[in-house]
């Protein structure tokens, strides 16, 4: 049993790029707030329910884009970790290469 942690390469770029489409959909949702507000309309001649539905908009515009912002830097740092271990990992396996001329100096399997 490892005593670390251990996530796919896979999982990790999955990761990114979730975060990424996330973020996308949040700088887009002010967008469809607008498309919501004009859809409800004046029902009646009522808009009291397009003015809460603009209250509310208002309200959490300012929440989701500091959640953005933390989602952007948590995307920061998942992106640099999967850079950082492929590049350990690239280094490392080059560091494993056996020269020509080394290979009658290996061991041999009986």
């Amino acid at each position: 049993m490892s005593d670390g942690v251990q996530i796919p390469y896979e999982v990790l770029n999955e990761l990114n790029g979730s975060l990424k489409q996330i973020m996308v959909e949040f700088a887009d949702a002010a967008e469809r707030a607008d498309d919501l507000e004009a859809a409800i309309g004046s029902p009646l001649g009522r808009t009291g329910l397009r003015t809460q539905a603009g209250v509310f908009e208002s309200a959490w515009n300012d929440k989701r884009e500091t959640l953005r912002q933390d989602m952007e830097e948590v995307q920061k740092h998942v992106e640099e970790v999967g850079k950082g271990w492929v590049n350990w990992d690239t280094e490392a396996a080059s560091q494993l290469s056996v020269d020509p001329g080394e290979s009658s100096n290996l061991p041999k399997a009986v």
